[in-house]
């Protein structure tokens, strides 16, 4: 096992991994920007090094940095979180020529599943469900054109290099098609340096729904149940739950053989989501792969027991994982994103000091936070503030349970809103209280709110 490990992340992923590394006697050290020097993960670090200045692409997106700072700090291994280089080919195989692990999949499998097309291709080849579309990415408007025509509208153009609801752009009329299409690809090659995109037919409405998987050196691998990740703002999503509501279990056991299907075709170990689409007939579709920790893993951790932290760095460190095929999914869990952002002004951002952070507690209920008391967000980076995550022995308790921690939440500055009590209404939403949830089901509730602010 490892006896040091650099954490290259920032905010609750970054302290959350860190509390594993102790748990496991590991040397946790945490690479930062300057504007992070001061941050709860920081100073609960074994040790810090800073790695460049608050803008992410010259620090947290910095590979020679992040390779460097594991170097001299004497790690043995990098783990990336999620988000930034988490999934990055790129510096994975940094690491492997330097001789430091990388928590997470081989670059070769990073490179497969990274990019949408080509982890689409890869779903294809073992005959795993996908939504009709391209198998390579387009180029020239008019292929993309001939595409959609071809499978009908309405269409969604995808950046193939795209994550976290960035890089698309959905179709409904051909007109639109071409305005859309090099709309997508200028944003792609901004965001994510490579502007090619596919197109793919659009479904909605539609459930995102996502298996945990986790894959070790030794042959093993196993699935932690699913999550619902349907409740999202521009694609981005904002509550978590599992068991998904809903959908039978003859569905789910047929999503997890895919899921599975595919880890095995492409070689995959670590911890990592296969994600799908579910139409309201309960055929489901393979999204994408998220080969990483997820923001929304402690809900998994919530119905298991297991810490899925601790089998990345054990199934890294070449040791067979502690997870056993068949393990009990106990209760029902959520998770809400606490977000720095104004869900009345499309959800923009909000950033600035925080003069006082409470989060809940109770029974059965687990924050994950890096935000105090004095601490400042920076629109440089993402506005989770906190994830709130509730267990309880049925769906209809845990929502309950989940309105009472919210009632909880005090986020206060003078230029913070946070999305604590659109979260709550929704939750106390008949759609969601029925399990009726799907991708747009944001959208209805805030168009139903302004129709009703116009009467």
């Amino acid at each position: 096992m490892f006896s040091t490990v650099l954490v290259a992340n920032r905010g609750e992923i970054a302290l959350r991994i860190l509390r594993t590394c102790r748990e496991m006697g590991i040397r946790g050290v945490l690479a930062h920007s300057t504007a992070d020097a001061g941050s709860p993960a920081a100073r609960f670090a074994d040790q810090t090094i800073q790695i460049g200045p608050t803008e992410a692409q010259r620090s947290y997106l910095n590979h020679a940095a992040i390779v460097q700072a594991a170097l001299s700090t004497g790690a043995d291994a990098v783990h990336p979180g999620y988000g930034f280089l988490s999934e990055d080919s790129d510096l994975a195989g940094a690491c492997a020529l330097h001789g430091l692990t990388f928590v997470g999949p081989s670059a070769g499998v990073l490179a497969r599943l990274g990019h949408k097309a080509t982890a689409r291709d890869a779903a294809v080849e073992v005959r795993v469900p996908v939504l009709p579309g391209n198998v390579t990415p387009v180029r020239e408007a008019a292929d993309a054109l001939a595409v959609a025509d071809e499978i009908g509208y309405p269409v969604i153009v995808k950046a193939v290099a795209g994550g976290g609801g960035r890089g698309m752009a959905v179709v409904h009329e051909r007109d639109r098609l071409i305005a859309e299409f090099e709309r997508t690809v200028f944003t792609a090659a901004t965001l994510f340096g490579d502007s090619t995109v596919y197109v793919e037919k659009y479904l909605h409405p539609a459930r995102h729904v996502e298996v945990q998987v986790l894959a070790d050196n030794q042959g093993n691998i196993v699935t932690l149940g699913a999550r619902d990740c349907s409740v999202q703002r521009r694609r981005q999503k904002l509550i978590e739950e599992t068991p998904p509501p809903g959908l039978s279990a003859e569905v789910l056991a047929r999503m997890y053989d895919s899921a599975v299907t595919l880890a095995c075709a492409v070689g995959y170990t670590g911890a990592g989501t296969f994600e799908f689409l579910v139409g309201d007939d309960g055929r489901f579709h393979f999204l994408e792969a998220n080969c990483r920790i997820q923001v929304e893993h402690p809900v998994t951790e919530a119905v298991t027991g297991i810490d899925l932290v601790r089998q990345q760095l054990l199934i890294a460190g070449g040791e067979p994982m502690e997870v056993l095929p068949g393990i009990p999914l106990n209760g029902a869990a959520i998770e809400c994103r606490i977000n720095a952002e104004d869900p009345m002004r499309g959800f923009l951002p909000t950033a600035g000091p925080i003069h006082r952070a409470v989060f809940p507690a109770g029974p059965f209920v687990r924050v994950d936070s890096a935000v105090c008391d004095g601490a400042v967000v920076s629109a440089a980076y993402d506005s989770l503030l906190a994830k709130v995550i509730v267990w309880a022995p049925t769906r209809e308790q845990a929502i309950a349970r989940m309105c009472r921690a919210l009632s909880e939440v005090e986020v206060r500055g003078d230029q913070i809103v946070t999305t604590t009590e659109f979260l709550a209404e929704v939750l106390r939403h008949a759609l969601f209280a029925a399990g009726a949830v799907h991708t747009g089901l944001v959208e209805e509730i805030l168009a139903t709110r302004e129709a009703a602010a116009l009467r």
